[in-house]
């Protein structure tokens, strides 16, 4: 028997047929299901009471490793953030795609059942996906609590509409100074996501690299560069205001500009439930339409 936890951040009415079929999915299969207690809550609010008899969990201390995997139901970001509540946790991951793109959340709504039964006769593969830790030189509580990324960690300005400078080093070795909006320090996994719309490139998942894009970078010669992930990064941002941002996935804190970030490779990996025919290159494919002539779409309009 499968035991499973179900996480989702903001219940919407659209959500509820996939919900539903999820659960009874589940169910017919005697699986042991936990639901994520606020977003049961969120559902119970509009009158539905088919999670009325799930067990409910809230946090990281009623996770263990005796869940088979942990369902996400929204979008990428929601993965992200059910990394908040796995961490060092030996659970992998299996998202169903309620948002847009999605890139880690490659199951399809209209997939679910079909999904869910291949999980269940354990018709799977587990990616294992490398994670960032990012420390500080003054050991500041929020990168000691919230210091882990499965995509990036990006620095950006705070109270300023003029640039950021900021020093890096490779290996205590200085690289560049980079002057620009910001500046993004990336997985492979990440590689699809910010860093992408920056004009980086997109990275194998399992790949040992890490990726440092700059945002809208002043001078032209600044470029994405790959670099090992046995490398240690440091940053520091030039003084030109108080605080700068600090975002690590999806949750941003401010930080004081006398604060050095070191970035580093976890010492866990973020495991990621890769079903058949949802492989990275097959997600590559569709969401960025490659072997698709797209022309086709130019040339058959009628005038």
């Amino acid at each position: 028997m499968k035991k499973v936890a179900i996480f989702g951040q903001v219940y919407k009415d659209s959500h509820e047929k996939y919900l539903s079929t999820l659960i009874n999915t589940l169910n017919k299969a005697k699986a042991s299901i936990h639901i994520f207690k606020d977003y049961a809550a969120s559902v119970q609010k509009t009158g539905l009471t088919f999670v009325d008899n799930l067990d409910f969990f809230d946090g990281d201390t009623q996770l263990d490793e005796s869940f088979d995997a942990l369902i996400t139901l929204g979008g990428d970001g929601t993965i992200l953030r059910a990394f908040n509540l796995i961490n060092r946790l030996n659970i992998p991951i299996l998202g169903i795609n309620l948002g847009r793109l999605g890139f880690l959340a490659t199951v399809q709504k209209n997939e679910i059942p079909q999904a869910i039964t291949a999980f269940l006769k354990s018709e799977y593969t587990v990616d294992e996906r490398v994670m960032l830790k990012v420390t500080s030189n003054q050991n500041k509580k929020e990168f000691t609590t919230l210091g882990f990324a499965l995509n990036d960690l990006t620095i950006a300005k705070k109270d300023t509409t003029s640039m950021i400078g900021v020093d890096a080093y490779l290996n205590d070795e200085y690289l560049t100074t980079y002057w620009a909006d910001g500046l993004i320090i990336s997985t492979p996994t990440g590689s699809t996501g910010y860093s992408l719309s920056c004009q980086g490139p997109v990275i194998m998942p399992n790949t040992n690299n890490f990726l440092i894009t700059p945002v809208a970078p002043h001078n032209l010669n600044a470029r994405p560069i790959v670099i090992s992930d046995n490398t240690i990064v440091k940053l520091k941002v030039l003084r030109r205001e108080d605080q700068f941002l600090a975002s690590l996935d999806s949750t941003v804190t401010a930080i004081d500009v006398e604060t050095e970030l070191i970035v580093s490779k976890a010492d866990f990996l973020a495991k990621i439930i890769t079903l058949k025919d949802h492989t990275f290159i097959n997600t590559l494919r569709d969401k960025l339409l490659w072997g698709q002539d797209t022309r086709n779409k130019f040339y058959n309009k009628e005038y």
